[in-house]
């Protein structure tokens, strides 16, 4: 007997499929599939250009501000909140105060003993990770910060959204490549070998039991696999090079700059192929829930591709400036990329960001006067039909108690099937959403 979501296997390697429309027949419960529900969050530190910043109206009438309009083709698909706010996060000063509980709620702990909470992405994977082979992803394209802020916050609260408990944050993985390998198991020498090339056998007799239109499906995926891992090899012996110089100075690798440490050069590589890898895991069912953080709190990136002079921390503090705009819009655009990906993906009637909720936000909402009383929020896909889309929801006069952003995880998690009295500083779910 097949299953719906069958596997490619070789040498070493265990490779999920999509979901093809003919392997239902052979599938132990063939009628009216219930697609797996998937949550992802990216996050870019330092807040937006406000001023270019927002939307107004809803559906095809949707008008995007300039800082959105990468996701102009998706807006039927996409929920743009404005006036949402941690209060937790509010009045214990800047940076390390303002991001350490962006996704828990939960008051931090200044001093060497860190303290926050579970985060909405952790409490989600700790109820639907046993259906997957792996709970979660949590990924970076910035390396981590040590030490203390000039607040006595740890610059741990700056360097982790994702916190699997109240004294531990998840570890970010930086490297596309290990991120891949982790996805497909690949380890030690088999990285040498292509994975497709190990599954060869087994795909192609597959193919001869498949439609032809779940053949082209599979073709798809496949080549896109392959594209990835082409751009992931380069990378990888990037990474070994920079492990081979570490050793050589006697200090971690991740101690030394871009791109001596072994990431991408190229920042827009780097963030395409966190996505790509995202999209990957999803697409196959080897989780359904992920964090991306882009730009840390604090950021130290540069953005020569964007003519922009300034490193990112530095570049918002001009929040207003057009060269911040094209900053803003930058990460923005990663969650097109990500939401475009996902909804060129069939499943049954609709795709898999059909099936998804992206969620993209920053700790602040101006950088210049670090401002964090409401914060920029965009949601795409619509998690199985049980969340509207095409809308532009403003909670900014509706008071305190009705714009808390853990009232907007617990409208998530309800929809996911996890139902809790209470999240972080919530009891309510958020109104109209």
């Amino acid at each position: 007997m097949i299953d719906r979501r069958t596997m490619l296997r070789g040498t070493g390697v265990a490779m999920a499929l999509p979901w093809l429309e003919s392997l239902s027949a052979f599938a132990a419960t063939p009628s009216s599939p219930a697609f797996p529900k998937r949550f992802a969050v990216l996050f870019m530190g330092n807040g937006v250009n406000w001023q270019q910043w927002g939307a107004e109206g809803n559906g095809e009438n949707m008008k995007l501000a300039k800082s959105l309009t990468p996701l102009e083709p998706l807006k039927k698909k996409i929920n743009v909140i404005n006036g949402l706010f941690n209060k937790n996060s509010t009045g214990q000063g800047i940076h390390p105060a303002q991001t350490g509980s962006l996704l828990n709620g939960a008051p931090i702990q200044r001093g060497p003993v860190i303290h926050a909470g579970i985060t909405v992405d952790q409490m989600i994977a700790n109820h639907i990770g046993q259906d997957t082979l792996q709970p979660s992803i949590v990924l970076a394209c910035e390396q981590p910060m040590t030490g203390y802020h000039e607040t006595n916050f740890s610059m741990a609260y700056s360097s982790h959204i994702s916190w699997q408990s109240a004294d531990s944050p998840v570890p970010n993985e930086v490297y596309p490549a290990l991120a891949f390998d982790t996805l497909f198991e690949n380890r030690g020498s088999l990285r040498n070998l292509s994975i497709l090339d190990r599954v060869r056998e087994s795909a192609e007799t597959l193919s001869h039991r498949i439609s032809s239109t779940d053949r082209y499906k599979l073709d798809e995926y496949m080549t896109s696999v392959r594209e990835v891992e082409k751009r992931v090899e380069g990378m990888r012996k990037d990474q070994e090079r920079a492990e081979d110089l570490a050793k050589l100075q006697n200090r971690p690798a991740l101690s030394m700059e871009r791109p001596a440490n072994g990431l991408p050069e190229d920042f827009r590589e780097h963030t395409r192929l966190m996505c790509d890898v995202i999209a990957l895991a999803f697409q196959t069912d080897k989780t359904r829930v992920a964090t991306l953080l882009l730009a840390r709190d604090l950021s130290a990136l540069y953005y020569p591709f964007l003519d922009v002079n300034n490193g990112h921390h530095s570049a918002s503090h001009d929040n207003l400036s057009d060269a911040y705009e094209r900053v803003s819009r930058f990460h923005l655009s990663q969650l097109a990329y990500l939401a475009t990906k996902l909804d060129a993906m069939p499943e049954g009637d609709g795709t898999v960001l059909d099936n998804s909720c992206l969620m993209f936000l920053s700790n602040l909402w101006s950088g210049k006067d670090h401002i964090n009383s409401r914060l920029p929020v965009v949601l795409a896909g619509g998690l199985g039909g049980t969340l509207e889309t095409g809308r532009s929801l403003d909670y900014l006069d509706a008071g305190d108690e009705n714009r808390k952003m853990c009232s907007l995880y617990l409208g998530i998690m309800d929809r996911m099937g996890i139902k809790l009295d209470r999240f972080g500083d919530a009891e309510n779910r958020l109104a109209n959403f």
